[in-house]
């Protein structure tokens, strides 16, 4: 089949984690002979601000490390009914323009050689509604939620006929264990500010102790403000700022230990959807401690798969026992390691995905059975 997915940006990672998840899908689709292009907007945000921290060498780079990938750059006078009329299956990201988003479903309408799907990772659902809302998926075949609580919220609010948790997950061929690299560091953390989302949860999960601890604690991400960055400064933390995402399980490899620092909107609207660090930290390796975070849905074993520290206090605690215990890591790390493999790889999400996408053929509404056995979830 031909896949065509509207993106934000699948060149630019640049504080733009579903671009992680929709290489690692394209990849897997183009590995199991279907065909897949990327269509992202030319004024996008992330690809701009990528280009401006880093320079064009940035887009080179992504072309480097990801040659079979294809996207295509569209502008005002982009023929989007061309481009949809030659595909089988159109995912449409949740960032897509919302004129160009109606403007899709009444392609769908009109034209019914192709299934059509909207697909959500953020949490607008919860902290702008009026954004989700205002969203025409009328003629939508069904929407991609990445987590249960937010599935449930589209059923609730009435947004989109029909709706499927899709979580993200890991891309094993580019994210796995390199047990050569030397280590470099104690702790690693990969996350960017947050718009204040977490700032309280990094002082107290990152900044404070690696202060206490005196741990070697490397620091990569974007949109940092002074007052942060003094912080990390005054705690001896090295702040190293963008990372592509190619170069993170290498960052990972580098230190004994990482950390999963969660925005608060998940943790108080949206149980159960981890970042996608925590799919990508499990897939290298590494050892992962978790600031509070409710797994709602079972996808990891709390404890086994990484541990909570439920405050600071904790946080050092099983710093400590990570850093000082290498046979506790190891165990931790396998653990983790092994629940990727069985369960959360790009490999097992486009399984999903197809599986999905049988249930709605083109040129008919949803067959009954399939109607039935959602309701019925």
């Amino acid at each position: 089949m031909r896949f065509l997915f509207y993106t934000h940006s699948l060149v630019s990672d640049w504080n733009h984690g579903n671009a992680h998840f929709l290489r690692g899908v394209m990849r897997e689709l183009l590995r199991r002979g279907h065909d897949a292009v990327a269509l992202e907007p030319s004024d996008s945000w992330s690809r701009l601000n990528l280009i401006a921290d880093q320079g064009v060498g940035a887009i080179a780079a992504f072309r480097k490390h990801f040659p079979e990938l294809r996207t295509v750059v569209y502008g005002t006078d982009f023929d989007h009914e061309a481009a949809v009329a030659d595909a089988d299956v159109v995912v449409v990201h949740e960032w897509t323009d919302p004129q160009l988003v109606a403007r899709l479903g009444r392609f769908r309408r009109d034209d019914s050689g192709f299934r059509l799907a909207f697909h959500d990772t953020h949490h607008r659902a919860v902290s702008a509604k009026a954004d989700i809302a205002g969203l025409d998926l009328s003629h939508y075949d069904f929407v991609l939620a990445f987590g249960e609580a937010l599935r449930e919220r589209y059923l609730k609010a009435g947004w989109g006929k029909h709706v499927h948790v899709w979580h993200e997950a890991a891309d094993t061929s580019l994210f796995h264990p390199l047990p050569q690299t030397e280590k470099r560091g104690d702790l690693v953390w990969i996350g960017n500010w947050g718009d204040d989302e977490r700032s309280a949860e990094i002082m107290s999960f990152l900044v404070e102790p690696t202060r206490r601890l005196k741990l070697a604690t490397t620091v990569r991400g974007v949109r940092y403000p002074v007052a942060a960055l003094k912080a990390l400064r005054d705690a001896g933390i090295v702040y190293g700022g963008w990372v592509a995402n190619a170069a993170v399980p290498r960052a990972f490899a580098e230190h004994r230990a990482t950390i999963h620092i969660p925005r608060r909107p998940y943790i108080e609207a949206l149980p159960g959807i981890p970042t996608i660090r925590v799919f990508e930290a499990l897939a290298c390796g590494i050892p992962l401690i978790s600031a509070p975070w409710n797994d709602a849905e079972g996808l990891f074993r709390p404890g086994k798969d990484f541990v909570v520290a439920r405050n600071g206090k904790e946080m050092r605690r099983h710093l400590r026992q990570v850093l000082s215990d290498r046979a506790f890591a190891q165990e931790l790390a396998l653990s983790g390691l092994e629940a990727i493999e069985a369960r959360h790889t790009c490999r097992h999400r486009v399984d999903e995905l197809l599986e999905i996408l049988a249930r709605y053929r083109p040129g008919k509404p949803p067959d009954e059975r399939a109607a039935l056995k959602e309701a019925a979830i």
